[in-house]
C-alpha cells in the first residue's frame, strides 16, 4: 500500500499527461499558483489598503506552504527513479538537480523572511520570489524548448557575446582617445566611453553621452550600424534553434507513428515466416533473398525520397521498415 501510494504520487508529480486526471490537475493547480503568486508579489509593491494587503500576504503564505509540500513529496518519491534510488545519497543527488534547486530557491524567501524579518537584505530576498516563474518549465513545453535551444546553441551564443565584448572594448577605447580632449567631462575614461558604447551598440541611444568631433561622430555612426548587425545574430541563432527543435519534434512523432504501425503489422508477417519455416531449404533461401532484395529497394526508396529531410539514419531505417511491411502485405513473396 505504501509503495503503491508512492508510485502514484511519482506519476502525478513527474508526468504531464492530459489523460491522467490527477496529473493534469497537478499541472493546472501548480501553474495557477505560480502565476497567482507572481501577481501577488507585483501587487505587494503598490500602496494597498490593509484588507487587500492581508489578501496578498495570505496568497504568499498558502502558495509557499503548497510549494513546500510539493518539494517534500518530490524528495520522498524521487527514490523510485533508479538514478536516485539510494535513500540518502539518491535524495542528495536529486536535490542538486537544476529543477530541484529551482523548487528549493522558490520557497526559501518565505522562510528567510520569517527568520529574519528585519533583514537589510529584505528586498533581495523578496526578489528571489520571481524565480518561481522558472518552475513553469516543469509544466510548459514551450519553456522547456527555450531551455533546450539555449543549451544546444550555447557555443554560438557565447561566440557572439565574445565578439560583442571585443567590439565594445575596441570602440570605447578608440572613442576615448578621439573625444577626450574635446569632451573630457563626458569621455573622461574608457569606462565612461563604454557606457556610450553599450547604448550605441544596442541602438538605444539615450543621448546623455555623445561625440561632438567630426571623427567621433563618424565612428559613432559606424558603430551604430555594426550594432544592428551584431545584436541581430543572437536572435537569428535562437530562431534557427527553434526551427531545428520543431523539426526534431516532428521527426520524433513520425518515428513514433512508424513504430506503432510496425508493431501492428509485425505479427502477421512473423506468423507467415513461422508457417513457412517448414518449407524446403531451397524455398527458404529464395524467400530470404527476395526479402533482402525488397528491403534494399525500400531503403533506397526511403533515402531517395527522404534522405535530405532527416538528419538521423535511424529515421530512414524506420521508414524503410514501414515500406517493407506494407509491401509484404500487398505483395506477398
Amino acid at each position: 500500500m505504501h509503495l503503491q501510494i508512492k508510485r502514484t504520487l511519482y506519476t502525478i508529480l513527474n508526468t504531464s499527461d492530459s489523460k491522467n486526471l490527477y496529473s493534469f490537475a497537478d499541472d493546472i493547480i501548480v501553474t495557477f499558483l505560480i502565476v497567482l503568486n507572481i501577481a501577488a508579489f507585483i501587487a505587494s509593491t503598490e500602496s494597498l489598503p490593509p484588507e487587500k494587503k492581508l489578501i496578498v500576504e495570505g496568497i504568499e503564505i498558502v502558495s509557499s506552504l503548497l510549494f513546500t509540500l510539493e518539494y517534500g513529496l518530490r524528495m520522498w518519491v524521487c527514490t523510485l527513479d533508479r538514478h536516485y534510488a539510494h535513500p540518502i545519497w539518491g535524495r542528495l543527488k536529486y536535490a542538486i538537480t537544476p529543477l530541484s534547486i529551482i523548487d528549493l530557491v522558490s520557497i526559501l524567501p518565505f522562510y528567510l523572511l520569517l527568520l529574519f524579518p528585519g533583514s537589510n537584505a529584505f528586498n533581495l530576498i523578496s526578489l528571489l520570489r520571481l524565480l518561481r516563474l522558472l518552475k513553469i518549465s516543469r509544466y510548459s513545453e514551450s519553456v522547456r524548448h527555450l531551455g533546450l535551444v539555449l543549451y544546444r546553441k550555447k557555443d554560438e551564443l557565447i561566440a557572439t557575446a565574445f565578439a560583442v565584448f571585443i567590439l565594445l572594448i575596441f570602440a570605447s577605447s578608440l572613442m576615448y582617445f578621439v573625444e577626450y580632449e574635446a569632451h573630457p567631462d563626458v569621455f573622461g575614461s574608457i569606462l565612461d566611453a563604454m557606457w556610450w558604447g553599450v547604448v550605441t551598440l544596442t541602438t538605444v541611444g539615450y543621448g546623455d553621452i555623445y561625440p561632438i568631433t567630426p571623427l567621433g561622430r563618424f565612428l559613432g555612426a559606424i558603430l551604430a550600424f555594426l550594432g544592428m548587425g551584431i545584436f541581430a545574430l543572437p536572435a537569428g541563432i535562437i530562431a534557427s534553434g527553434f526551427a531545428e527543435e520543431v523539426q526534431r519534434k516532428k521527426q520524433e512523432r513520425i518515428v513514433a507513428n512508424l513504430e506503432r504501425t510496425a508493431k501492428i503489422q509485425a505479427t502477421p508477417i512473423l506468423g507467415e515466416i513461422e508457417v513457412n519455416s517448414n518449407r524446403q531449404p531451397r524455398e527458404i533461401t529464395l524467400y530470404v533473398e527476395n526479402s533482402a532484395d525488397l528491403m534494399k529497394l525500400c531503403i533506397d526508396t526511403a533515402k531517395q525520397k527522404f534522405g535530405t529531410a532527416f538528419e538521423s539514419e535511424e529515421i530512414i531505417r524506420d521508414l524503410a521498415m514501414h515500406l517493407y511491411n506494407e509491401a509484404q502485405q500487398k505483395f506477398p513473396l
